[in-house]
C-alpha cells in the first residue's frame, strides 16, 4: 500500500507544466505578444519576460495557463486523461479533487484540454466533469468551469466534421460534498496521505513529459493538437469541412519571412523555387490557430479560414506562390 502511494505523490509531486520555448509566442516575438498564461493563472505563478518562468512555489498544477494557451507552449501529458476516460467501464467519470466525490481524480477540471472531449466522443463515451466550489478554491479558482465549458465548446465544433458529437455533463459537486480549503504543495501532499486508499485507486498519474527535440518535426506539434486530429472518428466523409481555423494569404503579401519566423510550430515553411518564386506551404495539422501569423504579418495580407476539408489534413498546402523575396 505505502509503495503504491509513494508512486502516486511521485506522480503528482511535480504540478509545473512542461514549457516549449520554441512554441511561445512571446519567445517567438509574436507582434502585440502574449500574456494569455499569465491572465490566466490565479495564483501569479506565471513570470513573462522575454520568456516564460514558472514560480513553483506558487503553482498549484491546476492547468488554467495551459487551456489558456493559444500555442501548446504549456502542457501537462494528456495520455493519462484519456487512458483514464478510456478504461472506465461504461460512462465515464472525472472529479476535481477537491469535489469530494468518488471517481477517476484530476487536480482540478482545468487539466481537461479539448483532445479529452473530441476522443470520448470518438470512443462514444459519455462523460460527466464533476467541479468543487471553484469560487472558493486556491487551487483552481472562480474562473474553472467557465474556461471548461469553453473547451467543451471548441471541442464539439471540431467534432461537428464528425458528425458525433460528444456526450458531455460538466456540473458541481453534490451539496455538502465539496471543500474549499486551500491547497499549497504540503497541503496537496497531506490530503494524499488522509485519503491514501481513494488516492492510489482512483488519481490519474501525471507523468512528466521530456523534453521536445525540436530537431524532429513530429515533436513539435503539441500533444493535444495531435490528439485532436487523431481522434476525429468515425471519420469524417470526404469534402466534409472540419473546424480547425489557418492562415490563407491574399495578394497583398510582400513574401517576406515574418509568418514562417513567428509560427510556434513551424506549421508555415516558405521556400524558394528555381524560377525565382516564393512559396508558402501549411502543415495544416501543425497548425494551432494561435493567429501569430496574421497578427505580425506586415502588410496584414494573412487572416485564419475557420473550415478546411479533410483531405487537407493529409499533405501540405500551398497558400501562397510569390514573386522575389524580400
Amino acid at each position: 500500500m505505502l509503495d503504491g502511494l509513494l508512486k502516486v505523490l511521485g506522480d503528482l509531486g511535480n504540478p509545473v507544466p512542461r514549457f516549449t520555448a520554441q512554441r511561445c509566442l512571446t519567445v517567438r516575438q509574436n507582434v502585440g505578444g502574449c500574456d494569455a498564461c499569465a491572465r490566466a493563472c490565479p495564483h501569479d505563478a506565471v513570470i513573462l519576460t522575454h520568456t516564460v518562468e514558472i514560480n513553483e512555489a506558487n503553482c498549484t498544477g491546476c492547468g488554467l495557463c495551459v487551456q489558456a494557451c493559444p500555442s501548446g507552449a504549456l502542457e501537462f501529458d494528456v495520455t493519462g486523461v484519456l487512458t483514464g476516460i478510456r478504461d472506465q467501464d461504461g460512462d465515464a467519470k472525472l472529479v476535481c479533487s477537491k469535489a469530494g466525490e468518488p471517481g477517476r481524480t484530476l487536480p482540478c477540471l482545468a487539466r481537461i484540454t479539448p483532445s479529452a472531449i473530441v476522443a470520448a466522443g470518438a470512443w462514444d463515451k459519455p462523460l460527466t466533469l464533476v467541479h468543487g466550489d471553484c469560487a472558493t478554491c486556491d487551487l483552481g479558482g472562480p474562473t474553472v468551469p467557465e474556461s471548461t465549458q469553453a473547451v467543451i465548446d471548441a471541442a464539439q465544433q471540431l467534432r461537428a466534421s464528425t458528425g458525433r458529437a460528444a456526450q458531455v455533463t460538466l456540473r458541481p459537486a453534490q451539496a455538502g460534498e465539496t471543500s474549499g480549503e486551500r491547497v499549497s504543495r504540503r497541503g496537496m501532499f497531506g490530503t494524499l496521505f488522509r485519503g491514501a486508499r481513494t488516492v492510489v485507486a482512483q488519481s490519474i498519474p501525471d507523468q512528466p513529459l521530456p523534453f521536445v527535440d525540436w530537431s524532429v518535426p513530429e515533436e513539435r506539434v503539441p500533444q493535444d493538437w495531435v490528439w485532436r486530429a487523431r481522434a476525429l472518428k468515425p471519420t469524417p466523409a470526404p469534402g466534409t469541412p472540419v473546424h480547425w481555423p489557418a492562415p490563407v494569404v491574399d495578394d497583398t503579401c510582400i513574401d517576406c519571412p515574418v509568418c514562417a519566423n513567428v509560427c510556434p510550430t513551424n506549421a508555415i515553411t516558405r521556400d524558394f523555387q528555381p524560377t525565382g518564386e516564393v512559396t508558402l506551404t501549411l502543415d495544416l495539422a501543425a497548425c494551432t490557430s494561435c493567429n501569430a501569423c496574421a497578427q505580425s504579418c506586415p502588410p496584414q495580407a494573412i487572416t485564419l479560414q475557420p473550415e478546411w476539408p479533410i483531405e487537407a489534413f493529409g499533405e501540405g498546402q500551398v497558400i501562397r506562390v510569390g514573386g522575389s523575396p524580400l
